[in-house]
């Protein structure tokens, strides 16, 4: 969805500058002459941000902050100052204003301001989708980056073919999420949605965990365990981190997944079993069968539906609709009333690498709510080391 602006000012060659600047990078724009025309299109349209000069004619151009204030959403809205004016912008900017920038217009300023009024209209926006909507409900967020819309509609297909699919990206990107949007979205929804982190159980414990054991098994094994492809029947295992499976445990992966069989350690008995897999890996896996440290044919049987999903640092776009899509979530669950960040931690987040993606994002965000004594997350409230990229 794009942004609206309202440029009022009473100079009718800076109106059709700034207009005719902004058309062509896709803003819908209107404009006034004075505060009474403002007033009528503030009223008539949908409009986002404001750029308002201070002094129109003989009228104060702050005065319309009073009624932009009782808007709801209410724009964001720029200061426009010229030479001396700047105690004026400051004023305004405790009155409500976003922020402010001076006359003669460098336009490189303007599109940095308009870039962080934009974050947090978007921000606004993720929160106001979100209100109503249950904790339990809010699993994922699709964001605007083309690759990752792409990715839905590819999990949306491999869910209604309910073919093998894997999920590659680097730690922390999401790919447990894109899995159960993929048991979600398929006719196996109703039915068991099963994961397994492969990397955090032991080699010997993880074939019993899959397949469960019988009887007399195994020391300590005194009675009959289901394990997760029984579990999963009907539905989707997902494993993940299947690259730090060893190479026996590779080899009875893809029995299974080829004879739709299973059999329980310490069992004779071979147990059908209809379960649509899913793996991930943060591991190059192409590379790992050069090296002779993964089965080609497994990955060949995984690999049905190739998904890769890319780094945060890589759709820094997205970032307004996750940290509104977090701070909803988070509030709820903690039973705050946080609204959204300020622009400055915006600001910050956008500077930010975000090696642990995602999932890094998300604890910055919880960690950040403990400590804000307001309605907004501040610059204070998140780790140094992010605050001080700005």
């Amino acid at each position: 969805m794009g942004f609206s602006i309202l440029v009022v000012d009473d100079e009718d060659n800076f109106r059709d500058g700034i207009k005719q600047n902004l058309i062509k990078k896709g803003y819908e724009v209107f404009d006034a002459e004075n505060l009474t025309r403002a007033r009528e299109l503030l009223s008539q349209q949908t409009i986002d941000i404001v750029l308002l000069d201070v002094q129109i004619n003989k009228e104060y151009g702050p005065d319309l902050l009073y009624d932009i204030g009782r808007m709801r959403p209410s724009p964001k809205t720029i200061i426009v100052t010229a030479y001396g004016e700047v105690e004026m912008a400051v004023d305004a900017m405790k009155n409500g204003a976003f922020d402010f920038l001076s006359k003669p217009i460098n336009f490189d300023v303007l599109d940095a301001r308009l870039k962080k009024a934009e974050d947090l209209i978007q921000l606004q926006r993720e929160l106001e989708n979100l209100k109503g909507t249950y904790v339990k409900n809010l699993s994922f967020v699709k964001g605007q980056d083309l690759r990752m819309q792409r990715l839905f509609q590819d999990a949306e297909r491999s869910a209604r073919a309910e073919a093998s699919v894997l999920i590659n990206g680097e730690t922390g990107v999401g790919k447990e999420i894109i899995a159960k949007f993929i048991h979600q979205s398929g006719l196996r929804a109703s039915k068991p949605f099963v994961p397994i982190n492969c990397s955090a159980i032991q080699p010997t414990v993880l074939e019993s965990e899959l397949f469960g054991y019988e009887p007399g098994a195994f020391t300590g094994a005194e009675k009959k365990k289901i394990g997760l492809f029984e579990a999963a029947d009907g539905g989707v295992l997902f494993l993940d981190e299947i690259s730090s499976m060893g190479p026996d445990m590779q080899s009875k992966i893809l029995r299974a997944i080829e004879d739709k069989k299973i059999r329980r350690v310490g069992g004779i008995k071979e147990i059908l079993v209809d379960v649509q897999i899913i793996a991930a890996s943060n591991k190059d896996l192409p590379a790992m069968i050069e090296r002779q440290e993964f089965r080609s044919d497994l990955y060949y049987r995984l690999c049905v539906i190739d998904i890769t999903i890319p780094p945060l640092r890589d759709r820094i776009g997205d970032l307004p609709e996750f940290v509104g899509f977090f701070v909803r979530k988070i509030s709820q669950q903690r039973g705050l009333n946080i609204t959204g960040v300020s622009s400055q931690v915006m600001e910050a987040f956008r500077a930010y690498s975000w090696p642990g993606n995602v999932r890094e994002l998300h604890n910055v965000i919880e960690r950040s709510s403990i400590f804000c004594e307001g309605d907004t997350i501040q610059l204070s409230d998140i780790p140094l080391d992010i605050a001080n990229l700005i």
